[in-house]
């Protein structure tokens, strides 16, 4: 008998082991029982041999009256040819290959009955009419007892079809997971049993057997279900004993200040703050005053205003006597992000300076490309407390940086830092943790997969401020030229009525990199995306009197900074770029976002563009310029971009395209997912009861002690190194 953890070489000999090693990765019995079909076929209804078709998958049951072999003068040399009949016509079994390879030969003789599956075809001998044939069908001997019956078995049988590799026959696969099978000797069910009655769910052995082995599709589903549900359970479990740990690590608690800093803003506020604002602001004040870390994502669609709810939340802990860092992914953002705070402070922001209001602080700007001056002032403000915010790129990170009294951290675009990256910071504190606040404008795959999945609290800014306008967003496809040149009439146009104007190219040049995550799939690689230097010249010539600036991640972050000036301070008509400009840069007198090749772009990345314009209370256009043709996954892709504003549904679109990685960090370490059949997309309503199962159990028994089943699955699942990353994001 063997266990899931019985190596592979006792149950099916080292032969069979090292080929499923070497082709697939599989050491253990259970593993193997974990690599699941990809598919099932159906042999489907007997038919008539008058009656096949070309092309047809068919199951026939027929009488051999024919077997003989014929070399051949091209390889593989040798074919054995076995004809049937059932009386109504005749059909050729070909069998290719070696001479004397072939079981057929000895198990159909003429006069034999069997089944015969495959897929028809015809082919013309050089004297003769056309043949029908089944070349190297499936096939299964019959007697005449019962006969009937067991044609109709065997053809309603279900047959699963397992990934594979090219050197790995799936038949291998098949019959050792039928051995282990055989010999599965498991231990207790490790799910609770008053669970299994509650969910409807059945035993793990039936599970396997159905899944591997489904007498019917009904018993497929109930297996699918099981494991299923195991998968998802599991992950809850893991989750759920995470974030009963984090609520026991300490925290210094920051509740609101009457007549702080915050107080102060909100009274200046030129506007007002939308009733989601107020409501997010409302839980994040909350969790900032409890004793334990915060650890929230805070999902807004562009634009949606998070950027003014994250600085209420750095106040509210300024007022507290602590520090709050905001990590932004690139020096355009975290400039961006310091000339945005600031001005919104204003004299709040000028503590030790003249005019500073009394209770100011002082923000402080650190990147990785400041001058020794700066650098050297800003990580004083730091380390001494005398900035009470601290804007920075990874520059954050290093060893170099101190604070006083950290007290909470923004992440903008969590999707840009590592989870190393992200620790590094957190671990920027003496006593306990600080508080931790993530922001996003479209969720990635995984952060969506990580929400559903329970490792997050969640605030959504569902409704735009008032004052926020219409985004329309159109293809410019290859099989319309006029669009084409209507682009570039249109962006004088606006010029013209004093607006400004986004370009946005995949790369520099023609010698440089990518800078984003532009898609370049076999489908789409027709030639190298286009770039900034490459456009250039184009555009000085299509636009003719209009000042254009250009704008990219080499430039040294002086320029980068003076440029971005000159096009905030209306100095120039429009601004060519890279994807630097993808997240935070706010003018908003810009109206037209050009995208050349939005074919190379990934989804997220065209919405986040797609939101530097329809800032203010001008109306915005998204022109994506693209060759991809009419029906291709590109073009769909784009299609759907187009059709709504909602980053929402966009980020559905990208986490089905892209899947949601593993929710336990193996995607990241270079491994095989640890979720075979759960899909975030299909399989909400599945997580979320095995969620709330979940944090039931570990509330009542958080170590597992009454389920030692369920403890060694999970340690079998989450070894040192996921558990590590798991604890960390």
């Amino acid at each position: 008998m063997a266990n899931l953890d019985e190596p592979l070489r006792k149950v099916l000999g080292d032969k069979t082991a090292k080929v499923l090693e070497k082709g697939l990765d599989l050491h253990t019995a259970g593993d193997l029982l974990h690599h699941y079909p990809r598919r099932y076929a159906h042999r489907g209804e007997l038919t008539q041999l008058s009656g096949l078709q070309d092309g047809e998958h068919v199951t026939v049951m027929a009488e051999v009256v024919k077997v003989q072999g014929r070399t051949l003068s091209r390889s593989p040399g040798y074919v054995l040819e076995i004809t049937v009949t059932d009386g109504t016509g005749e059909l050729k079994l070909s069998f290719f290959g070696r001479k004397g390879s072939y079981r057929p030969e000895k198990d159909l003789s003429p006069g034999t009955r069997g089944l015969f599956a495959g897929k028809i075809s015809t082919y013309r001998p050089r004297s003769g009419r056309a043949v029908r044939q089944l070349a190297h069908p499936q096939y299964k001997v019959v007697h005449e007892k019962g006969a009937e019956q067991a044609a109709q078995e065997w053809a309603d049988e279900i047959i699963p079809i397992y990934p594979s590799t090219k050197n790995l026959p799936i038949e291998t696969i098949g019959t050792s997971v039928g051995t282990v099978l055989d010999q599965l000797d498991l231990p207790a069910d490790p799910m609770p049993a008053p669970l299994l009655r509650r969910r409807d769910l059945i035993g793990l052995r039936e599970a396997y057997e159905g899944i591997h082995r489904p007498r019917s599709w009904e018993d497929l589903g109930r297996a699918r279900k099981r494991l299923k549900w195991d998968e998802a359970f599991v992950v809850q479990v893991a989750l759920a004993q995470r974030r009963l740990a984090a609520s026991a690590l300490p925290a210094t608690p920051r509740p609101p200040s009457f007549g702080g800093l915050q107080a102060e803003f909100d009274a200046r506020l030129p506007f007002e703050l939308t009733e989601g604002q107020r409501e997010v602001g409302d839980e994040i004040a909350a969790d900032l005053a409890l004793e334990h870390p915060m650890h929230r994502l805070l999902q807004g669609d562009v634009g949606s205003g998070k950027t003014v709810v994250a600085l209420r939340a750095m106040l509210q802990v300024v007022d507290g006597g602590g520090q709050a860092a905001l990590l932004a992914p690139t020096e355009v953002l975290a400039q961006q992000h310091h000339r945005s705070i600031t001005g919104m402070l204003g004299d709040l922001a000028q503590a030790g300076q003249i005019g500073g209001a009394d209770n100011a602080t002082r923000v402080a700007l650190l990147t990785g490309s400041q001058g020794a001056k700066a650098r050297k002032e800003a990580l004083l403000d730091a380390a001494s407390g005398a900035a009470g915010i601290v804007v920075g790129t990874h520059a954050l990170l290093q060893e170099s940086v101190q604070f006083a009294d950290l007290g909470l951290v923004v992440v903008d675009e969590q999707h840009r830092f590592g989870v190393e990256q992200r620790d590094a910071l957190r671990e920027k504190t003496g006593g306990g943790r600080p508080h931790v606040l993530v922001m996003t404008a479209t969720p990635i795959p995984r952060t969506v997969a990580m929400t559903v999945f329970g490792d997050l609290e969640t605030s959504v800014l569902g409704q735009l401020p008032a004052g926020r306008s219409e985004i329309q967003t159109h293809v410019v496809p290859p099989e319309k030229p006029a669009f084409f040149a209507r682009t570039w009439e249109r962006i004088k146009e606006e010029a013209s009525n004093g607006r400004q104007i986004y370009i946005v190219c995949p790369r520099i040049g023609e010698q440089e990199g990518d800078e984003g995550d532009a898609i370049a799939s076999d489908e789409e690689a027709r030639r190298s995306p286009l770039g900034i230097m490459e456009v250039l010249p184009k555009l000085e010539e299509l636009l003719t009197g209009l000042r254009i600036g250009v704008l990219h991640g080499k430039l040294h972050p002086d320029e980068k900074d003076a440029v971005m000036r000159r096009f905030t301070d209306r100095d120039l008509d429009v601004l060519l770029a890279t994807t630097v400009i993808e997240v935070g840069v706010d003018v908003p007198n810009a109206t037209v976002m050009v995208i050349m090749d939005a074919d190379r772009f990934g989804v997220s990345q065209l919405h986040q563009l797609r939101g530097r314009v329809g800032r203010g209370s001008l109306h915005g256009l998204c022109l994506l310029v693209t060759d991809a043709e009419p029906g291709s996954k590109a073009r769909e892709r784009l299609d759907a971009v187009a059709s709504t504003t909602d980053g929402f549904k966009l980020s559905r679109l990208d986490l089905e395209q892209r899947r949601e990685g593993d929710v336990l960090g193996a995607a990241q370490a270079g491994r095989t997912s640890s979720l075979r059949l759960l899909t975030l997309q299909k399989d909400e309503d599945v997580i979320r009861d095995a969620r709330e199962e979940a944090t039931t159990l570990v509330e009542k028994d958080p170590d597992l002690s009454d389920h030692p089943g369920l403890a060694t699955v999970l340690a079998s699942l989450l070894d040192e190194d996921r558990a590590d990353f798991l604890e960390k994001t």
